[in-house]
């Protein structure tokens, strides 16, 4: 499979879908990956450290979803993003559908099969790709809330 991972487009968003250990499992077991330029800057990740573990780099997001079957993202695709989807895509992301109804449209249109890490469960029902987000925001809230009692 061709798998591509665009630079995040949201705003102060500085996640990656990939990580370069993921990068390498996936080029290890014969996946081509392909990762947008300058991608991993904002988790300290430069190019070189892609490619040293088997990725290519794409000079924007218009070759990674030319070249790739499955897009990896972190955030949901903006408008831009999702006008370059195609039916043979699979997108792969955080989706949060239920609050954006233009970009639920948009994702129908493009034909692409759009899966949210949201809805993913396992055997029991659990809803494994959310327990970690939560987790953290959990913590944070404690954080926040004390930020805003100074």
């Amino acid at each position: 499979m061709i798998i591509g991972c665009p630079k995040e487009s949201k705003a102060q968003e500085h996640r990656i879908g990939l990580t370069p250990s993921s990068v390498k499992s996936l080029t290890a077991s014969g996946h081509e990956v392909w990762i947008e330029k300058a991608a991993g800057l904002g988790i300290g990740v430069d190019d070189a450290e892609y490619e040293a573990q088997g990725a290519k780099i794409a000079a924007n997001i218009e070759e990674v979803f030319e070249r790739c079957e499955l897009i990896i993202k972190v955030k949901e695709p903006n408008a831009n993003e999702r006008a370059l989807l195609r039916p043979e895509h699979t997108l792969f992301t955080y989706l949060h559908l239920a609050s954006d109804p233009e970009q639920t449209a948009d994702l129908l249109k493009s034909g692409a099969t759009c899966i949210a890490y949201e809805t993913v469960t396992d055997d029991a029902g659990r809803l494994p790709l959310l327990k970690s987000m939560s987790e953290i925001a959990g913590r944070l809230s404690v954080q926040a809330a004390a930020y805003h009692l100074i």
